[in-house]
């Protein structure tokens, strides 16, 4: 009987420390993986808007369209609206859900097209990040093009072997200018 009292005091004891330790280790670590979030987020803007001066991360409208909700950030130049960035996502890619940072000029066209995140088979699906599958978003617009991939009867060139991957690419795409043409008519009446 003496034995218990005692292991649950040593492993209290075990676990406060445990705990002690972990919340130690996050207070550290909190800022620097924040940093490293904002900075992936400025490249990725930086990769899909014409040239801007001011900083996007502070200009940010938020906007719910069809269940999801859209953070844009505003690329400007002297003042003027050069696009907007939206992060969007699908959740039905081959391995999960895939990420992608979308630029849209202000009359709607695509200004860019830069993968965040994905979990793709290397070789097959991964290969959605690569500038010959990104760069043939560009210039497009809703309603002057199908953006779904060409299997399906649209525009966009799947990826030989890997048709789902660039399909859940095409749907997060959609979905982003979607909200953006909502977001924008919404504005303007």
């Amino acid at each position: 009987m003496d034995t218990v009292p005692r292991m649950v005091a040593v492993l209290t004891i075990v676990c406060c420390v445990a705990a002690i330790a972990l919340s130690q280790v996050y207070s550290v670590t909190k800022e620097p993986i924040a940093n490293a979030e904002k900075n992936e987020q400025l490249k990725a803007i930086k990769a899909v808007l014409p040239p801007y001066d001011n900083d996007p991360l502070k200009e940010v409208e938020k906007h719910k369209y069809e269940g999801s909700t859209f953070e844009f950030y505003a690329g400007k130049k002297a003042g003027e609206l050069v696009g907007r960035a939206v992060k969007v996502k699908s959740d039905s890619g081959y391995s999960g859900t895939i990420e992608a940072m979308l630029g849209i000029a202000p009359d709607g066209k695509i200004t860019g097209l830069y993968i965040l995140k994905h979990s793709e088979t290397p070789g097959l699906g991964a290969k959605i990040v690569e500038k010959a599958f990104t760069d043939q978003f560009t210039g497009k617009q809703l309603g002057k093009c199908n953006l779904c991939v060409k299997k399906d009867g649209g525009d966009i060139d799947q990826i030989t072997g890997a048709t789902i991957s660039p399909r859940a690419v095409c749907f997060a795409v959609r979905q982003g200018l979607l909200a953006h043409k909502a977001l924008y008519e919404k504005k303007s009446e």
